[in-house]
């Protein structure tokens, strides 16, 4: 499914004008979208009809709010009992405006916002938003005569009563305050009237207020709601946490955009969300005569004495998605430990340091002559970082290019690049890195906070920085190469325990390995990953599974996606 940045959807929309579909055309296309959208939820859902109804617009200043005003003008002819709040002044742009005037009178026009005059007296008042909110005027309105500011006081408590009794009144709550570009906080009059209590069902249009639709951040005071119906695509920041757990489910809908209008971003990094119709041929067809070959051959080199389960997890999700042979490298506690977990690899004993982490010069002759046999290699699950480990992760790159291998880098072997990001420079064949936002602030020697609040464009740039696939964990993970950004949306908070990661990391290994390009194989590893964790989750609840679950549940989460590719092959 296609995805767009808001600066793309603005270009599409100004190509589509050059097409000949206007964005007057756009606004209200959308405004039918919404108003048929909440129609049916009224008649259907909540089986009311339109005069039983009340439908509370919040509205902003720019085109978001014409939008409402297009669908709002919609619905009252429809029947409905329609309230259009102003949240943020008179509507401001061209098209905004026509939309607002042209609402007829029966709608109820409630003025939210403060005057500038009204503003400037209450701060030579010295009065603020609390304060005003917290002003009993009970005995003000019992006097005969009132001063400048006991007026201002009255009529400040009549308009936020207007406000709240509206919104708690509403059997639908739509926010149209802003759209795709906001950017920074919230003001708190505004987060105030998000925040107000009401049973109404939520809507938002296109985006959450509030949201920072690029990077996917929120403000403070976002509008929490049911249910985001966004025009044309979903946008880059609704495909990641925090915005998307306040978008509700997201609907996209048509506004009429010309198809030819694409052809403003085709020269732009694109962007999808990953999902089953994107993974054209997978998993490949088995055919009668094949054979383990035909299936690829992945080399994990995981583990030591102290972390032996990131071996056997790697080598088990490699195992479980498809590969035809897949061997561990290790040392003798890890072989020992994973040949019972998973007697269907084979092994290569590598020798050990003291402290049972792998060593280098002595491992170079097994590891040389392994690496010749194998399509793809996955390094660095519980290797641990060591001068020999970091020593080996650079021999291991280095050698797979001459190999023609493609490499997975995992965990350790992700601390391991940090320590020296020599290890990627003047890379010939790809490399894929999959690190969660810990080791990603690792690489960039950086706090968590500032992967997690930019994850798009921090996977972007290292990816292209270095040339290779960044798979940027976490919830709606990131698949990235140098033209094209990818989000994922299975999987599940189950999922959050030591060991996923490493799964994942043999799942990548083996898909590749039965002939995927490493972009798509990362994408389809990565889908495939989340839809077994979803299907383990579903069988054992997600406080309860454990990573061997998503392992086990592998086979379920190929069976979906059979059932899907089946059911489009009889609709073609």
């Amino acid at each position: 499914m296609r995805v767009v940045t808001p600066k793309q959807m603005s270009r599409i929309e100004d190509r589509s004008e050059q097409l000949g579909v206007t964005k007057r055309q756009l606004m209200l296309n959308a405004g039918k979208r919404v108003a048929e959208h909440i129609d049916s939820y009224c008649r259907n859902e909540m089986e009311l009809p339109p005069e039983a109804s009340s439908i509370v617009f919040l509205i902003g200043t720019g085109n978001n709010g014409g939008d409402c005003s297009a669908a709002a003008e919609i619905l009252v002819y429809k029947g409905y009992q329609i309230t259009v709040i102003t949240l943020c002044g008179e509507p401001k742009t061209e098209l905004a405006q026509e939309m607002y005037s042209r609402l007829p009178e029966r709608v109820k026009k409630i003025t939210g916002y403060r005057t500038e005059s009204t503003k400037a007296a209450l701060e030579a008042a010295e009065l603020n938003f609390m304060t005003v909110q917290e002003q009993d005027i009970s005995e003000l309105i019992k006097k005969k005569e009132l001063t400048p500011i006991e007026r201002l006081l009255i009529n400040e408590k009549k308009r936020m009563s207007d406000i709240r009794g509206a919104v708690v009144s509403a059997d639908v709550l739509v926010d149209g305050v802003f759209g795709t570009g906001f950017k920074g906080n919230l003001d708190k009059d505004i987060s105030s009237v998000f925040a107000i209590s009401t049973p109404a069902y939520r809507i938002a249009v296109d985006v959450p207020s509030g949201g920072n639709c690029t990077t996917g951040a929120v403000s403070s005071g976002i509008f929490r709601t049911d249910e985001t119906i966004t025009f044309g695509w979903h946008k880059t920041g609704m495909t990641q946490y925090p915005l998307k757990k306040y978008c509700g489910r997201i609907t996209s809908v048509d506004i009429g955009i010309p198809q030819a209008a694409l052809g403003a971003v085709e020269g732009d990094r694109q962007y999808y969300r990953i999902d089953r119709a994107e993974l054209t041929g997978f998993p490949p067809k088995r055919e009668r005569d094949a054979h383990k070959g035909t299936f690829g051959s992945v080399l994990v080199i995981a583990g030591s004495n102290s972390m032996r389960g990131a071996a056997a997890f790697a080598v088990q999700g490699a195992l479980r998605s498809g590969a035809g042979m897949v061997r561990l490298a290790s040392v003798a506690k890890v072989i020992d430990t994973v040949s019972v977990l998973a007697p269907e690899a084979t092994f290569i004993e590598l020798a050990e340091d003291d402290y049972g982490f792998m060593a280098f010069d002595d491992n170079i002759p097994a590891l040389k002559e392994a690496i010749k046999k194998t399509d793809t290699i996955v390094i660095g699950c519980g290797m641990g970082v060591t001068n020999d480990t970091i020593q080996l992760t650079k021999f291991v790159v280095r050698s797979a290019q001459d190999a023609g291998c493609t490499v997975i880098i995992d965990a350790d072997g992700i601390n391991c690049i940090a320590k020296d990001i020599e290890i990627l420079q003047n890379l010939r064949k790809d490399v894929i890195i999959t690190p969660h936002p810990g080791e990603m602030a690792r690489l960039l020697s950086c706090d968590s906070k500032m992967i997690n609040d930019n994850r798009i464009v921090v996977a972007e740039k290292y990816a292209e920085k270095f040339g290779v696939t960044v798979v940027l964990k976490g919830a709606g993970t990131l698949v990235c190469n140098g033209r094209v950004t990818a989000a994922n949306h299975t999987g599940n908070a189950g999922m959050s325990r030591g060991g996923t990661g490493d799964i994942l990391a043999g799942i990548i290994g083996s898909v590749i390995a039965q002939g995927y390009l490493p972009y798509e194989g990362a994408c389809a590893g990565v889908y495939l990953h989340g839809l077994a964790g979803d299907a383990a989750a579903e069988k054992l609840g997600q406080e309860a599974m454990l990573p061997r679950d998503i392992v086990s549940s592998l086979p379920d989460a190929f069976a979906l996606i059979k059932e899907k590719n089946k059911k489009e092959d009889m609709n073609q």
